[in-house]
């Protein structure tokens, strides 16, 4: 017989700081960037081959395209199971400020402003350091939290 742990929650958390953010950061590069090298050659296809002029309109539409896949990645992953690829290494989760599942409508605003927040010189991301609860900018407007879950126990 197989057990199933229960899902974790608020209470076996606590907000995560800064370099545990910026270590899933670097992680989720890595899917992104093969997300934007698979949406660019798409792109290519679809103009015959011809790259893309710098500055055009047409790479303007490209680099939209590109912020929408990469949030579609972010968004869905955290809709799903609350982490991204770089989030499971660090047991880092996405939690609504009352420790349930955020809605669809809190997660688009997330990252809405966490692309803002990056924008900005990172200074939303950075608002973690001053924030008592750890909250950037991203979780501010958006009644989220980023947690940093305990370990499971070993066996």
């Amino acid at each position: 017989m197989s057990e199933n742990p229960s899902p974790p929650s608020a209470a076996s958390a606590r907000p995560a700081h800064l370099g545990w953010r910026l270590f899933a950061l670097v992680y989720d590069f890595f899917p992104v960037l093969a997300l934007w090298f698979a949406t660019s050659a798409l792109v290519l296809v679809v103009r015959g081959g011809e790259p893309v002029e710098p500055g055009s309109l047409v790479a303007w539409l490209e680099l939209a395209l590109l912020w929408a896949v990469t949030g579609f990645y972010a968004v869905f992953s955290w809709h799903r199971g609350g982490q991204t690829l770089g989030m499971r290494p660090w047991r880092l989760k996405v939690l609504q400020a009352d420790g349930r599942r955020p809605p669809l409508r809190a997660l688009l605003i997330r990252y809405a402003v966490a692309t803002v927040s990056l924008a900005a010189a990172g200074l939303g991301l950075l608002w973690c350091l001053v924030d008592r609860n750890r909250r950037g900018w991203h979780d501010l407007a958006s009644g989220t939290v980023l947690v940093r879950l305990d370990a499971p126990p070993r066996r």
